[in-house]
């Protein structure tokens, strides 16, 4: 079977794990499986000297669809969501090394709140930022609630986060979600050379440098913990359920 996460450590990027979305033919959808691997590779790389920067990236015209409904409407019908997803944000919240992504086309749900927990990220200029969490009868999750307010205000965030309305590339890039626009096809290279460059500076000094920029993070994780409460609570909701089966037959 085909991994859907894919770990690499490109030789032509010293110091740099990729960790690459390989699902293009469910728009990289994220199953639990796959937020097991990537918090697998996410705690791996913290405890590797060897590791001084990561990188995510997705595939052509699609970074990724967020969870696969599948899932979702196992949850809502009395199955068991398990702590993969949780785990991966803790994860992810608490990395300790630089992480920059890549995005090119679709980012939705996670797709995009992942960007927040991110130092960099490239887009390609047709990119589409968009959290339908609201229209599914769900709530903002990886602590967006939290941080999206605090980089783009509340209008941009409310926007976003619960009126469910698109950011184009510029867009996002104006709100603070990303870092730069290059075309399409030089999303990887744009990625994967900023990590690599982050990768060659002194670690200590980057680790201090990147820790005061981003602030103590004890209130991004309790935000965490406090939106999957919400979030387990509205996928067992008869409007969650609804709204999955309505998406499931288009």
């Amino acid at each position: 079977m085909t991994d859907h996460v894919l770990v690499e450590r490109p030789d032509a990027y010293p110091g740099v794990q990729l960790i690459r979305f390989n699902r293009p033919e469910k728009k990289n959808a994220i199953t639990r499986q796959m937020y097991a691997r990537m918090t697998e590779a996410l705690t791996a790389a913290g405890t590797d000297p060897a590791i001084r920067a990561m990188a995510f990236l997705g595939t052509e015209g699609c970074f990724s669809a967020g969870n696969d409904m599948a899932d979702f409407l196992a949850f809502a019908m009395g199955g068991s969501m398990g702590g993969e997803v949780l785990d991966f944000l803790r994860a992810l919240a608490g990395a300790t090394k630089p992480i920059v992504s890549g995005v090119d086309g679709l980012a939705i749900g996670i797709g995009t709140t992942i960007h927040l927990h991110c130092d960099l990220t490239v887009s390609s200029a047709r990119s589409v930022f968009k959290t339908p969490f609201v229209d599914l009868a769900l709530v903002p999750e990886a602590a967006s609630s939290l941080i999206a307010p605090r980089i783009m205000g509340h209008q941009r965030a409310f926007a976003l986060l619960a009126a469910g309305e698109p950011l184009d590339a510029a867009g996002a890039r104006e709100a603070g979600l990303i870092w730069k626009i290059v075309e399409e096809t030089a999303v990887e290279e744009e990625t994967l050379s900023a990590a690599a460059r982050l990768a060659k500076k002194p670690p200590e000094a980057l680790r201090i440098a990147r820790d005061l920029i981003r602030g103590d993070r004890s209130d991004v994780l309790a935000r965490i913990e406090e939106e999957a409460k919400h979030f387990a609570a509205q996928l067992k909701s008869a409007e969650a359920r609804a709204a999955f089966e309505a998406f499931m037959r288009r």
